[in-house]
């Protein structure tokens, strides 16, 4: 038996195109073969890509100190506490009524910086101050002058509210960002 070959001419000829259905094969077949391509590459670079994203976010220990719960219940009336947040050192001072008094009345004389200690503190009890100097970064030391803290690197003297009253330090001790989360506890960061 012998396959006759299409006839363009005569159209009663049913003949099946060999070639063209070949063709539509090929087309086809061609055609999944570029889209499983595709998604296999998408795939592929999404999974070369994701560790070059995830290197760009910060890793556990810095989200574990992005922020520190602070008990105030440990801090005894009179008494300052040190605590480390993001790698440096915090004051809180838990400030008794001539503390506080004290620091007010620095209000009103000279410092080098002139803030007022209502505006430092969110309550007037506590204190919440960085305790790195100013200056070039040394860690002061409660005593000094001026009730507050004394940098033993060279000199600088602040107040019982962490304001610069002498020396070289240029501006007064940083507040943190922080917020009572209720009467006992402040959350620094």
């Amino acid at each position: 038996m012998s396959i006759q070959a299409p006839n363009s001419k005569n159209p009663q000829n049913h003949q099946v195109d060999d070639e063209a259905v070949i063709g539509d094969v090929d087309a086809e077949r061609r055609q999944m073969l570029v889209n499983a391509t595709t998604a296999f590459g998408l795939a592929g670079a999404a999974c070369v890509a994701l560790p070059f994203i995830q290197s760009m976010n910060p890793n556990r220990a810095v989200k574990a100190l992005a922020t520190i719960d602070v008990s105030l219940t440990e801090i005894p009336l009179g008494e300052a506490k040190t605590f480390l947040w993001q790698g440096k050192p915090v004051f809180v001072w838990h400030r008794n009524e001539t503390q506080i008094s004290e620091a007010r009345k620095g209000d009103a004389t000279a410092t080098l910086h002139p803030e007022n200690d209502a505006d430092r503190v969110q309550k007037a009890e506590w204190l919440v101050v960085m305790g790195v100097c100013t200056h070039l970064g040394c860690v002061p030391m409660r005593g000094g002058e001026f009730g507050g803290w004394r940098c033993p690197c060279h000199g600088s003297q602040f107040d019982d509210s962490g304001r610069v009253r002498q020396g070289p330090a240029g501006t007064n001790l940083e507040v943190p960002p922080y917020r009572f989360l209720d009467d006992n506890t402040i959350r620094i960061g």
